[in-house]
């Protein structure tokens, strides 16, 4: 009986994978099964002992094809968005997850970023961890899709990638790490959706971005940002408001107290 039962939930995976679909709900194999959900719920274990399939999230289930046994789960991009579907989320991938979309790959993320409305536990299935970070105003950043061998993920565009960069340095390495990801996402950028993206975001963000993006050599760009600037800075921001202001040189193109030396590894 139990062999049947494995034999049975085999052929349910084998069978959603030839169809492409490689994600599930506990509902789908019980309802493909006709068995119990205590049944079920032992035949996906059997499968997940044997590295067929994982589950990172309660209740949901990814089929682990043979060239990923060594993540022990699909890559993180290619379940993602089913699984933040599945939950009624909207979310896009981003911050150094993102960068690398766009080709700028120069530090490979130690787990893929997800921005998201609402605060999530980050999760870790198999080698794969995602990590999710609070985005105000999701609904309104510039979006774009790309391919992926199990579908199609939403990354924010290069534009919404730097204003998300700067304000979110803690979370990808510090404004070095920051200055230094620009420098190989400015050629990318679209100086006037740039300022769309600036809208998104509050305008301290843009008074960074505008400033890290000079010293990136990118001041051909910058023009329609610094305008935008100029308009609706009502005061002088800080580059890093956590450090010390003592000896801050003021940079009045970007209203910016510049407080500390920001060093680019390019």
């Amino acid at each position: 009986m139990k062999s049947e039962s494995r034999l049975h939930a085999r052929d349910f995976i084998s069978r959603s994978a030839a169809s492409g679909r490689y994600h599930f709900n506990s509902s789908d194999a019980q309802d493909a099964l006709g068995v119990s959900a205590a049944a079920t719920k032992l035949a996906l274990h059997r499968l997940s002992k044997q590295g067929l399939i994982a589950s990172p999230a309660r209740g949901f289930y990814v089929i682990v094809p043979p060239e990923y046994q060594s993540l022990g789960s699909l890559p993180a991009e290619q379940f993602i968005p089913a699984l933040m579907k599945r939950l009624g989320q909207p979310t896009y991938a981003g911050l150094l997850s993102a960068a690398q979309f766009h080709g700028a790959a120069h530090h490979r993320p130690q787990e893929f970023q997800v921005m998201v409305a609402k605060a999530r536990r980050p999760l870790v299935c198999g080698v794969v961890r995602v990590g999710f970070v609070v985005r105000k105003k999701i609904a309104s950043v510039a979006t774009q899709s790309f391919n992926t061998p199990r579908g199609t993920v939403l990354v924010s565009t290069p534009e919404a990638t730097a204003i998300d960069l700067v304000g979110y340095h803690d979370h990808v390495g510090g404004l070095d790490q920051v200055a230094t990801i620009l420098g190989e996402l400015v050629d990318s950028i679209d100086p006037e959706k740039l300022v769309a993206a600036a809208e998104t975001a509050p305008v301290p963000w843009a008074q960074r971005l505008g400033y890290l993006m000079d010293r990136a050599g990118a001041d051909d760009r910058t023009g329609p940002l610094k305008t935008y600037v100029r308009k609706h800075a009502r005061s002088t921001a800080v580059l890093l408001p956590a450090a010390s202001q003592q000896d801050a040189v003021r940079d009045d193109g970007w209203r910016l107290s510049i407080n500390v030396t920001v060093e680019s590894e390019l």
